[in-house]
């Protein structure tokens, strides 16, 4: 393959849900490219994306896709991305990577709940869309409904470049009104007959030519008069206004496929080439020190590694966008992120797991390379000079949490091993090991996201293991002031142990004033404070701490061992085990001897203390509360919301977007355990939803007298 200039190059994702046929299409313009001589398909499981062995098993697409087309002297570098929402990483890092997308739609379903959600993400990232409307050869196709879906979705940027003569079985042949031909194709697809209209199709085609020329001349002021002076635009200018409007998504063209019999994808490779921007027309990337950065192939060298796979018999290949400058083979270049310095040994350009060795790449371009030693996904790799770092991927948070261990105790850190590695290749996938849940959680986008974790460990890595319901991470907390004093006395022979702490409890809150003066049991104690310390607690809420002590009844150095004690007792609430939070302590007397008292007995005094006055000060536990955006259509907003409100939602409110409800609530993480399952259930998969954290907020009564019978059974177990 020759070496592509930055103005020779276009970067395009392909984008869709499940079932739209992207996989098909990507394997039809890689035939038309000439890149491989027979087409494969899905079902018989040798297409070029969705080569590995769980995307075969499942029939779906797992893991994003990099191809490259030569298409009339220029470089189409496409990635294939998955459509399932439990995927949807693979559809971030590449929309930061390209610059426009092309959003394929089943043209039974038209605008799908995907198909939403991924538009969504083209917005966040400003960039260009082109519609194709595919499969028009299924008996169920509706074109017309489609037009009228993506219209009250996204109005009059919604242009037709081509529409169907007929769809259904019948279907093969299309009006193109930008060229204003008919295209027309045999059985087998392939190359088409290039017609004139007929004439029962002129009018419709005269109408939405001049609905394209308008759109066109929108985008450009001199286009814009030459319109106003001619009535019309020649094709080149039509081009040329078209481009203009999809830099700044003034537009959004659509085109017609049928990809399973490859029919109008040689007329849309001819569009990508010809009208899309290239890569140095697009906005510039952006390093984390806020400098713009030009793709100038003379500028210095820098590469962004936005993707990592592990393939047998090679290892782990690393795919990257060369931001600035060029690559050859033989570089030494420094890792921004890790200090270490890297070797490019070979370069490629990808068509799926086919590697074709190209000598050098430029300021644009999209590639792979094998066997680096210390780079991961999101690092940055610069020549002499140079100091670009790049952090602009940001991922969803998760939707879907599991315990996860193996089926044999003793291979736990290989799990860990294997986990961490596949979370390079998926970064939505989130390992945590919970020192405070004595759990290993894997958190990713759905049920079908970990299920397909699973199905990885255990046949590619010959690791059983098993998926459970994760514990809840509760806190507790107090609602009333108590107080409590504890004596901490040993004798033994020789020195012993002697400590005693007094001390008041409340519950905690900013902006609280000083202490001043309490009544327990009729008795008052008034407060002098000598000094307050306030600690950030790891896990959330804060613990101030009191010195209260008046004549010098505990010496200020058992003072920390005090805290020391109190802050182990924070840590394993005195109710589950739940770590404490939001506690004001006030340590205002005590009693020491002058041999036997020591750091250890101030520590188990004020342990001790501190776990009876929090038993007396109204203890609570609280519950993570996650904020839920679900989008919902309209059709199944009564069946979602009953259901929310049987996991103990709170609805915040709703409101409408073009056929879909879009419902806030606030749903305690607890019944969040299956939720994407059952809302998949609910809505036929045409609901999404996410969730991010919001608060601690009080658990109810009844819920609370669960959890404390379930931990006393647990610690009568152990």
């Amino acid at each position: 393959m020759k070496v592509y200039q930055t103005n020779e190059i276009k970067n395009i994702s392909i984008l869709g849900s499940s079932g739209s046929g992207k996989t098909t299409l990507a394997e039809a313009m890689l035939y038309e490219g000439g890149v491989i001589k027979r087409r494969g398909s899905v079902d018989s499981g040798n297409t070029v994306s969705d080569y590995f062995p769980v995307e075969k098993e499942y029939g779906y697409s797992v893991f994003s896709t990099v191809f490259s087309v030569e298409w009339q002297d220029r470089k189409l570098n496409f990635i294939d991305c998955p459509g399932s929402d439990d995927f949807i990483g693979g559809a971030v890092s590449a929309l930061n990577v390209t610059d426009t997308a092309l959003m394929v739609l089943n043209a039974q379903y038209g605008v799908e709940v995907g198909t939403i959600n991924q538009f969504r993400y083209t917005e966040q990232f400003h960039k260009p869309v082109i519609f194709v409307v595919n499969q028009l050869d299924n008996d169920k196709a509706d074109y017309d409904g489609t037009i009228a879906q993506l219209r009250e979705q996204w109005g009059g940027k919604v242009v037709p470049i081509q529409y169907p003569v007929s769809t259904g079985s019948s279907f093969n042949a299309v009006v193109d009104v930008l060229k204003m031909k008919m295209y027309r194709w045999k059985p087998e697809g392939g190359v088409p007959e290039v017609l004139e209209i007929p004439e029962e199709e002129m009018d419709k085609a005269m109408e939405l030519h001049k609905a394209l020329v308008e759109s066109a001349a929108e985008h450009d002021d001199m286009l814009m008069e030459k319109f106003f002076e001619e009535g019309t635009l020649s094709e080149d200018d039509m081009r040329a206004g078209i481009r203009a409007g999809l830099v700044i998504r003034g537009m959004f063209p659509v085109f017609c496929v049928c990809a399973g019999r490859d029919m109008c994808v040689r007329r849309t490779l001819e569009f990508l080439g010809n009208v899309v921007p290239c890569t140095d027309k697009m906005p510039r990337p952006v390093t984390t020190e806020s400098v713009e950065v030009t793709p100038d192939s003379n500028g210095p060298a820098s590469l962004f590694f936005f993707k990592t796979t592990v393939e047998p018999h090679i290892g782990q290949v690393s795919y990257f966008k060369v931001i600035s400058g060029k690559i050859k083979e033989g570089d030494d270049l420094l890792n921004a992120d890790r200090g270490s310095k890297e070797r490019i040994a070979q370069l490629f350009s990808v068509a799926g797991q086919t590697r074709s060795a190209v000598s050098e790449m430029v300021a644009g371009d999209i590639g792979a390379t094998v066997k680096l030693k210390d780079v991961r996904r999101g690092n940055t790799l610069n020549g002499k000079g140079c100091d670009y770092r790049f952090d602009f991927i940001k991922y969803p948070d998760p939707k879907y949490r599991r315990a996860v261990k193996p089926v044999n105790e003793a291979d736990a850190e290989k799990m860990m091993e294997i986990l961490m590695r596949m979370r390079e290749e998926d970064p939505t996938w989130m390992i945590e090991q919970s020192k405070e849940l004595k759990q290993t959680i894997v958190s990713g986008q759905g049920e079908f996201h970990l299920r397909t974790l699973k199905w990885r460990i255990e046949n590619n890595d010959k690791l059983p293991i098993e998926f459970y319901e994760p514990k809840i991470p509760y806190r507790e907390t107090i609602t009333k002031a108590a107080r409590a004093d504890y004596r901490h006395k040993k004798q033994s022979g020789g020195a012993g142990q002697f400590g005693e702490v007094h001390l008041i409890v409340e519950p905690y809150y900013e902006g609280m004033p000083a202490p001043d003066t309490y009544r327990f049991g009729g008795q008052e104690y008034k407060i002098s404070v000598r000094d307050t310390q306030t600690i950030d607690l790891d896990w959330g809420g804060k613990l101030v701490f009191i010195n209260s002590i008046v004549g010098g009844a505990i010496d200020a150095r058992f003072l920390p061992a005090i805290l020391k004690g109190i802050m182990a007792r924070m840590e394993q609430g005195p109710l589950t085990g739940s770590y404490a939070r939001d506690v004001r302590i006030i340590v205002y007397d005590g009693k020491m001897h002058p041999v036997d008292s020591n750091e250890i007995s101030f520590m188990l005094a004020g342990r001790n203390a501190f776990s009876t006055a929090f038993r007396e000060a109204g203890p609570k536990i609280l519950e993570p509360v996650y904020d839920v955006e679900v989008s919902v259509p309209a059709d199944y907003l009564g069946d979602v919301m009953s259901d929310l409100q049987g996991r103990r939602a709170i609805i915040m409110g709703m409101n409408s977007e073009k056929g879909y409800e879009k419902l806030l609530a606030k749903v305690p993480l607890k019944e969040m355990s299956s939720y994407s399952t059952s809302l998949s259930s609910i809505t036929g998969g045409r609901a999404s939803f996410t969730m991010k954290f919001s608060s601690y907020e009080l658990v109810p009564s009844d819920v609370q007298d669960k959890l404390l019978k379930a931990y006393e059974a647990t610690q009568a177990e152990d």
